[in-house]
This record gives C-alpha cells, sequence and structure tokens, in this order.
C-alpha cells in the first residue's frame, strides 16, 4: 500500500467513525423523548372526550378533555404499534368517549401521559400490551 491510499483509507475510516458518532448524538433527544424516562411508574387511567386526534409521526397522540376540564395529551404508541393495536385514523372521532390508561408525566403539573392501553366504546387497543397492569 502506498503512503497516499494508506491515508486515505485512514481518511475514509475517521469519516465514517465521526459520522456514526453525529448520528448517535442527533438521536440521543429523540430516544430519550419517546422513551419512558419522563414518565411515572404508576399507572392511572383518564376518562375524558376527544378533542382532537393526530396520527403524525413520530408517535400518535389523541387531546382529551377530562370531567374537570383539562385538556390532557395522550402520546399512543409508534405508528406501527398503534397500527398493530388496531387504533387506526378513523377507529375514533373527536366528541367520543374515550378512557386512557397509562402513565403520566413524572411533573404533575403537566397533563401528559403516555398510554398502554385506550378504550373506545368498549373495546381495548393496547399500544404496550406488556406494560399492562391490571389491579
Amino acid at each position: 500500500m502506498t503512503h497516499r491510499s494508506f491515508r486515505f483509507s485512514l481518511f475514509r475510516r475517521n469519516l465514517v467513525s465521526w459520522s456514526l458518532a453525529a448520528g448517535v448524538l442527533a438521536a440521543a433527544p429523540v430516544l430519550a423523548h419517546h422513551g419512558w424516562s419522563w414518565a411515572a411508574g404508576e399507572q392511572m387511567e383518564l376518562k375524558g372526550t376527544i378533542r382532537s386526534i393526530s396520527m403524525a409521526p413520530p408517535h400518535p397522540m389523541l387531546m382529551v378533555t377530562a370531567a374537570d376540564g383539562k385538556v390532557w395529551q395522550v402520546d399512543l404508541g409508534n405508528p406501527s404499534q398503534t397500527e398493530r393495536s388496531g387504533f387506526t385514523g378513523t377507529t375514533a372521532k373527536v366528541g367520543d368517549a374515550v378512557t386512557a390508561i397509562g402513565n403520566r408525566h413524572l411533573d404533575k403539573s403537566k397533563t401528559h401521559m403516555k398510554a398502554v392501553r385506550i378504550v373506545l366504546a368498549g373495546k381495548n387497543y393496547d399500544m404496550y400490551p406488556e406494560r399492562i397492569r391490571t389491579n
């Protein structure tokens, strides 16, 4: 191997390493947001009425008005998990009664939760079946 080809090979290896490192660093905030670290360990049940539905990535979500008038952001699973649960963009409509079971935000001043199950008209849509805790 010539000196020139050795330098080019070293440059290419460093470029690949730096590119991988940049990709990992760029993904870190997304992974942190979509994990469970922001959610409380205990689960809660939220009953209310659907105010809006978004099926857009990175995760579908419902805005739900609870009986006390507070509006909650209810994150569902990622798009493929949500679809596997049977919940699609046409499953529910604004004004439907809904029960969300899941983990609320650690900061209790935030009306935000991550649903493990959505119940509509008596039918369960399990986003994270392995995380559902029944009493």
